[in-house]
């Protein structure tokens, strides 16, 4: 069974992909709490933007973002070749495992460590490795619940516009369904993290919460545009790896159309 599973090549495909996934949204949980200016990477003085009387906005952004962008890629493909179920299955999986990661953060936290690790890096500037170590994983719990929220109802709006647009589109417009459902579920994502984590959780007002997310989310949409090639670069290398012929069928079940007579199916747009 175990080398049946192996030797199919959709499968191996999915479980590959599944692993990224999951990683790759644990790991942007992790250094989600690393913030990066955006402006200064890229050699520029902060734009010092003004928005609903919000004054002083810059690219601030946490470095979780370097990341997400490439879960709403993986979640595009999966869509495209194994259907929105398989989305949702990757997806409460990915949320159990960084809650799981999480709690297991907290417990390490509240371990009592001997007192020559505390001092350990004291000449390398760290006066107390155990704060230290709190203060890298001990992201609030308004913060942590805000981002896992953010990423299910995303995911589900991502799997919704990308069918709506597929079935007008059929197999052309990659580009359309691929970043257009992306720009959709990323502004989601940017406020819904922001209206928990911050609106509810501190008390931000309504203009401080929609300025920060229209500047987050203003970096997303042209992620969105940069990482459209990516896909397009990606479903050509699936398609060489599963056969065309099985490609086709797989895309052709994942919109539920198993039992519709195989036609001749148009170059990507």
């Amino acid at each position: 069974m175990v080398r049946q599973i192996l030797e199919n090549k959709p499968a191996r495909l999915f479980t590959m992909i599944s692993a990224f996934f999951v990683a790759n949204a644990l790991i942007a949980e992790c250094i989600g709490g690393k913030i990066f200016s955006l402006e200064a990477l890229l050699g520029f003085d902060p734009v010092n933007f003004t928005l609903f009387g919000e004054t002083g906005l810059s690219f601030a952004l946490t470095c979780g973002v370097l990341l997400w962008p490439l879960e709403f890629v993986v979640t595009d493909i999966v869509n495209e070749y194994y259907g929105p179920k398989a989305v949702r299955r990757i997806s409460y999986t990915a949320v159990a495992l960084i809650g799981y990661a999480f709690v297991m953060f907290y417990f390490a936290m509240g371990t009592t460590p001997p007192e020559w690790w505390v001092l350990s890096k004291t000449e390398q500037g760290v006066p107390n490795m155990q704060d230290a170590f709190s203060a890298i994983f001990g992201q609030g719990m308004w913060i942590i619940f805000g981002s896992l929220a953010a990423f299910l109802v995303s995911q589900v709006v991502d799997v919704f516009v990308f069918h709506k647009i597929k079935r007008k589109t059929g197999d052309k417009y990659v580009w359309l369904r691929a970043t257009g459902s992306t720009m959709v579920s990323q502004f989601v994502d940017s406020f819904i993290v922001l209206f928990i984590a911050f609106k509810i959780g501190n008390d931000w007002s309504w203009q401080k919460v929609l300025a920060i997310c229209l500047m987050n989310y203003a970096y997303k949409f042209s992620m969105a545009i940069i990482l459209t090639p990516l896909i397009y670069f990606a479903e050509n290398r699936i398609d060489a790896y599963l056969g065309h012929d099985t490609a086709r069928r797989m895309k052709r079940a994942a919109m539920g159309q198993e039992d519709v007579p195989e036609t001749p199916i148009p170059a990507a747009g």
